[in-house]
């Protein structure tokens, strides 16, 4: 067996047997295998797909390469959450507390950007000091003392997949449902959890772009999740266009911080309540959906969920002072971005934005790239919004000067006008499982 003869038969559109995923996982995760052939498998996986049996496989040897972690010794029900990736997607960090505030515990480990999206690690590490990659003891006593902890992936958990995952990003074989489903499920099932919630978002700012396709990853990380014997329900929401007003990484911890302060967006709102309260139904801890939302109402007003926020960031090293005035770093560069047309916002290209987001510094466009914690964009109009000729848009942070013309250029393109209201598009478009 070599990794060719396998690159050729799913080239050709042949289904891969376990020995054969196996061989290539194993020597990959080895360094047997380098990354232009890896590479060329990925392609030809993206253009000719796997079956539910090949992804199901392709899940457990991700998994087998590297540890698993049962959590033994934690006291209480266990809960994690997943989203399949968009922009301006910051909710796992408002989530987390929420929950840990609400008696469940909330172990995480987050990925990094890939694409156009945001990554959660990156945008917590926009705190000063904020360790994210705790060994398995930290993380561990973090879970079970204070109820929550969210950490990077380890080098010891999934390591198959956090090449991968790296490669992916840099080769254009992201949006593929097998390989988003395999690298989602194996980091959810390589930890135990008593719970599990999955983010789907689908739209022009996801990797999913219909409802259909959305659908199809909902039905096939439900299928691996089965196969684990994984308590786990989806839900599908709205990524047409960004979620919140900000987009970056210190710029959305700060929209966080106003979140677990009760000063919501209603797009966020919206998630955060659904996959908090599916979280609360599956451990058993709301009697019904209405009983759920009360209870996060609850530790929202009493200023519990943001101590929650607070005692993680200062467990995990980073300094909380940013809490009090709710400022991290500022970009050395500004720049506000005027509409030149008047009328309602009908679409705001969330993708647009992403990418925008990215060449202003706060993404990555390639494998070893560097990014900037204070880059970002800050929206002063979204869909329904009517907008004078002049007005601002939009507001570019960055610490690159030049980088500045096109994301104002980007960002204008983004947006479509109407002299008539739109209807605003449901948040919540299915809840699977």
């Amino acid at each position: 067996m070599n990794i060719i003869d396998i690159i050729e038969k799913k080239r050709d559109g042949g289904v891969l047997n376990k020995e054969e995923i196996a061989y290539f996982i194993q020597g990959y995760t080895r360094g047997e295998i380098p990354d232009y052939q890896i590479s060329a498998l990925l392609m030809a996986i993206y253009f000719n797909g796997m079956n539910s049996e090949e992804t199901v496989t392709l899940t457990e040897e991700i998994i087998k390469s590297g540890d698993t972690l049962d959590l033994e010794g934690i006291e209480g029900i266990i809960v994690d959450k997943h989203s399949s990736g968009g922009v301006g997607d910051k909710i796992t960090i408002i989530l987390g507390p929420i929950i840990a505030a609400l008696g469940l515990k909330f172990g995480k480990m987050s990925g990094r950007s890939l694409g156009f999206t945001g990554g959660t690690i990156d945008k917590l590490e926009s705190i000063d000091g904020f360790k994210t990659d705790l060994d398995y003891e930290d993380f561990l006593k973090l879970v079970d003392g204070i109820g929550i902890s969210i950490t990077g992936q380890t080098g010891h958990l999934t390591p198959a997949d956090k090449k991968l995952y790296a490669l992916r990003d840099v080769t254009a074989t992201v949006d593929i449902i097998p390989l988003i489903a395999s690298s989602i499920m194996s980091k959810k099932l390589a930890v135990r959890s008593d719970a599990l919630v999955l983010d789907v978002k689908v739209g022009e700012g996801a990797f999913m772009q219909n409802l259909e396709e959305a659908e199809k990853l909902a039905e096939e990380m439900l299928k691996i999740a089965k196969s684990f014997n994984r308590n786990t329900r989806v839900v599908i929401s709205n990524m047409d266009q960004p979620l919140g007003k900000a987009v970056g990484n210190s710029v959305e911890i700060e929209e966080s911080l106003e979140a677990l302060k009760g000063n919501w967006t209603s797009d966020i709102k919206e998630v955060v309540y659904t996959l908090a309260t599916e979280l609360l139904l599956m451990a058993g801890k709301a009697k019904d959906e209405e009983d759920g939302r009360k209870q996060i109402d609850q530790v929202i007003r009493s200023g519990k969920a943001l101590s929650k926020f607070k005692e993680m960031v200062e467990r995990q090293g980073g300094g909380s002072s940013f809490i009090g005035d709710g400022k991290l770093s500022q970009a050395k560069f500004n720049m506000e971005v005027l509409s030149n047309e008047e009328g309602y916002v009908t679409s705001l290209n969330a993708r647009a934005i992403g990418k925008a987001s990215v060449s202003l510094g706060a993404g990555r466009e390639a494998l070893d790239a560097k990014i900037s914690h204070s880059a970002g964009i800050i929206l002063h109009k979204k869909i329904g919004d009517f907008v004078e000729k002049g007005e601002v848009l939009a507001e570019l942070r960055t610490d690159k000067e030049e980088t500045l013309l096109e994301g104002e250029r980007n960002v204008r393109e983004a947006y479509s006008y109407d002299k008539e209201e739109p209807k605003k598009n449901k948040m919540i478009l299915k809840v699977i499982g």
